[in-house]
């Protein structure tokens, strides 16, 4: 079949208008989908981290609680990683080789896993290793992301990020089954040496930046003027609200980890079911992602937060239903109430997260995009980390350990009902867009050495792939 130029061209249209949401396929587009992709097929290790500390290492359902919060504190300090890249290049480039060593360094992680940890220890600092690997790679693609996003409408501000999400829960999809079925197949030693191919992939994409080679002179200069910027930024109200609310709704205690002990030892659930679990709510995080693209983006934050933050407390109150075993009064089966549950709730987990990316991304000023964003989402992180650690302290304190679940039904009680604790601060997010309600600063050039100021503003409008 021969493709004619006329059909090569309709054929890219069709691809660039409906699979990439109207954004124009270009090498650094594709580096960046690479990396999220690489992300989403990194949850093949999700089950395997579960089962090797819960199993092998014998930990208690809070001591796992507080690890994986532990495991998010790469992710606390991303704006690090955003100076460090910013300041510091490497061989003369500030971007491609954080990539390429963000790459080499989740592959060391993985191959520890495999080989050498066999204490609560060194699994902590091996998981901190591969977590450092991906917020790394993470830093650098959000920054082109957060540059791209400011350009655009409002009214379309939400395509490329539910594009990136879109690929980072395509390679969710693609794995989540197989998450399950290699634990059966295999031990988990396997699935992390398998898992650690995959980092490498964030190394070979890194060549397709289009990156200058960057003179480190002046860079510490740079950066000062950058930390003057952000402190600008974040003492303005339209900036620190939002934030302040975002905090609060992310910070609510979770018990995922005392229910995973459930759903494993009381339910018996095996790692091939589970992993049908993990395809099917990759499946939904997609379905998330299409509604808000299609029918969602366009409703102001108040109004999705609002109804959304309730529907998840409510709907997450239907985990009582399979805990308390009142499913099996009702005549549905654990394992079929378990998959309709988990569905419903990805997807309006899903929708929910859409509109904190997007105004995180909007509350970013010119100039200074790259390092808020990394701010902004390292309080996310810092607020998820709090949301682990007060979950394991509330397991620990209601006597929910591997074995006794009298308590369990009274810890998700708690935690779905504390989901609603930010309601009453609907207020502080903006009503409209929240780049007309910030304040540009005043001269900020004035802050810069003349002779620094052409290399600043070059370094400013690119992007943070570029300059992070």
């Amino acid at each position: 079949m021969i493709v004619t130029a006329s059909g090569w061209d309709k054929l890219k249209q069709f691809l660039q208008e409906k699979v990439l949401f109207g954004n124009e396929p270009t090498p650094e587009l594709i580096a960046i989908l690479s990396v999220y992709f690489v992300q989403g097929i990194l949850g093949i290790t999700r089950l395997a981290i579960s089962f090797f500390l819960k199993d092998e290492l014998g930990l208690s359902p809070a001591q796992v609680a507080a690890m994986v919060g532990i495991g998010t504190l790469p992710w606390v300090i991303k704006p690090v990683f955003g100076f460090l890249s910013d300041g510091l290049p490497l061989w003369g480039y500030r971007r491609r080789p954080y990539l390429i060593l963000s790459g080499l360094i989740g592959t060391v992680a993985w191959l520890s896993l495999a080989t050498v940890v066999d204490t609560a220890w060194a699994a902590t600092g091996a998981i901190l290793l591969s977590s450092a690997s991906v917020a790394v790679s993470d830093v650098i693609v959000d920054s082109l992301v957060v540059e791209r996003v400011r350009q655009e409408s409002l009214s379309k501000s939400g395509s490329l990020q539910s594009l990136t999400w879109g690929t980072s829960a395509l390679g969710g999809l693609i794995t989540a089954y197989l998450s399950g079925w290699l634990l059966e197949q295999f031990s988990t030693q396997t699935v992390f040496a398998i898992t650690a191919t995959f980092p490498l992939i964030i190394s070979g994409v890194a060549w397709l930046i289009a990156e200058e080679p960057s003179s480190s002179q002046h860079n510490f200069s740079n950066v000062r003027h950058q930390i003057k910027q952000l402190r600008y930024a974040i003492t303005q109200k339209a900036i620190w609200l939002p934030t302040a609310f975002v905090f609060i709704w992310q910070a609510t205690p979770t018990a995922d980890s005392a229910f995973f002990f459930f759903v494993t030892n009381e339910l018996g659930f095996e790692p091939e079911f589970l992993g049908r679990v993990r395809l099917v709510t990759s499946i939904a995080s997609l379905i998330g992602v299409w509604l808000f693209q299609r029918f969602l983006k366009t409703i102001p934050f108040r109004t999705i937060m609002g109804w959304t933050t309730v529907l998840s407390a409510v709907l997450g109150m239907s985990t009582l239903v399979l805990v308390t075993h009142a499913n099996r009064t009702l005549g549905i089966e654990d394992h079929w109430f378990s998959l309709g549950d988990n569905l419903i709730l990805t997807v309006i987990g899903q929708i929910t997260f859409m509109p904190i990316l997007v105004l995180s991304a909007r509350l970013c000023p010119k100039g200074i995009e790259a390092t808020l964003f990394a701010l902004l989402m390292s309080i996310w992180n810092l607020s998820g980390l709090l949301s682990h650690e007060l979950g394991a302290l509330l397991t620990h304190w209601l006597g929910v350990t591997e074995t006794n679940f009298d308590r369990l039904w009274l810890l998700l009680l708690i935690t779905n009902t504390s989901s609603l604790l930010p309601l009453p601060f609907l207020g502080w997010l903006p009503a409209n867009d929240p780049q007309t309600e910030i304040q540009p600063q005043e001269n900020p050039k004035s802050l810069l050495p003349t002779e620094i100021l052409e290399d600043h503003v070059l370094t400013d409008s690119e992007p943070l792939l570029k300059g992070l």
